[in-house]
């Protein structure tokens, strides 16, 4: 399947990430540093550069105290 078909959707989980991260006040770097990540993970993340899996989606989650749901909503 083409990347394609599914980038709608990723962008509104991205975007959604970045919302739950200034809502709570929190940069890049320091969300990196939670995580155990570089800031350039982070960022490609919130960019769209890199894609992430549900498991790494939970620990945005986790730390956002936001359930999963909200991101794929």
């Amino acid at each position: 399947m083409p990347r394609s078909l599914y980038k709608d959707e990723h962008n509104k989980i991205v975007e959604r990430l970045k919302e739950a991260r200034l809502e709570i006040g929190l940069g890049q770097v320091e969300v990196a540093e939670k995580l155990g990540r570089t800031q350039s993970y982070v960022s490609k993340i919130e960019s769209g550069q890199r894609r992430f899996d549900v498991l790494q989606l939970k620990e945005f989650a986790k730390l956002y105290k936001k359930d999963i749901s909200y991101f794929i909503q």
